[in-house]
């Protein structure tokens, strides 16, 4: 499950659990899209409580979308992202270097009060 909450008027926040199937990327990606429409250096918290590798049809459609998905991330500054897992918090970091204008560092998931104070800086 994706879960995307606009969280002010320059915020969104992003929960991920489980693994996602071909439908659910669909919803998910179009409500990323809808909620970011008017955010302008927006900030995102991105919290993986859950992760496993989506479903082969969810990568189809992600790599589908990925002109938008590149249009979309061109309206945020920062994203941080919480999760337990060690080499997500380095696969996420790398995605901030080839990723122009967003800079993403990752917490540990009881970490929230440091993340939210990162984006806040």
């Amino acid at each position: 499950m994706l879960k995307v909450i606009k969280n002010g008027t320059d915020r969104l926040n992003i929960e991920l659990s489980g693994k996602l199937n071909t439908e659910e990327m669909k919803v998910a990606l179009d409500e990323l899209c809808d909620k970011s429409k008017d955010i302008e250096n927006g900030k995102m918290l991105y919290e993986i409580i859950d992760f496993h590798l989506p479903s082969l049809g969810a990568i189809a459609v992600e790599f589908s979308r990925l002109p938008a998905m590149f249009g979309l991330l061109k309206r945020f500054d920062r994203a941080a992202v919480l999760t337990d897992k060690a080499w997500l918090k380095k696969a996420s970091e790398f995605e901030g270097y080839l990723i122009p204008g967003l800079e993403i560092k990752a917490f540990a998931r009881d970490q929230k009060e440091e993340a939210e104070a990162w984006l806040s800086s």
